[in-house]
């Protein structure tokens, strides 16, 4: 697991990254948006839009930027896990209300990059992350559960 890094972006936006390639800056269009033209490499999906639609695109795309308007709406989870599952490899980022107690859920699903509307703590971040070594379901991530390890 790549350990969390604070990144500053030009557009004065603190990011809580789990990648180290360069922070890809282009703003993020609307699906909308985005499905109306051909040369956009980041598009934002709202709570709501379906992720599905940008399967056919998944080549072009670099960053698929998540809305979580509130904490308890989870519809962003099931994003982050099509577009995974699919092949998606670009940076996936949850944007918003994004709470720390949430983001080892949501790693598990696919997200490598955070911009959460309040500061996150480092060490509570540090000590949910180390919680549980070892996942008892399969998920998007590549992380092996516990009953695999025990049954092969």
């Amino acid at each position: 697991m790549v350990d969390p890094i604070t990144v500053n972006t030009n557009a004065g936006e603190t990011l809580l990254r789990f990648r180290d390639d360069v922070v890809h800056d282009e703003p993020a269009v609307t699906l909308d948006a985005f499905l109306g033209q051909t040369n956009a490499t980041a598009v934002r999906l709202e709570a709501g839009d379906d992720a599905r639609a940008l399967l056919p695109h998944l080549g072009q795309i670099a960053l698929v930027e998540i809305s979580f308007p509130t904490f308890r709406d989870g519809r962003g989870y099931s994003a982050a896990r099509i577009l995974r599952e699919a092949g998606f490899e670009g940076e996936l980022r949850a944007a918003g209300d994004v709470l720390v107690d949430q983001i080892p859920h949501m790693r598990r699903c696919g997200f490598d990059s955070f911009a959460p509307e309040k500061p996150v703590d480092a060490a509570t971040l540090t000590k949910l992350l180390a919680l549980y070594p070892q996942p008892y379901q399969k998920a998007a991530d590549a992380r092996v559960p516990v009953w695999k390890l025990r049954h092969g």
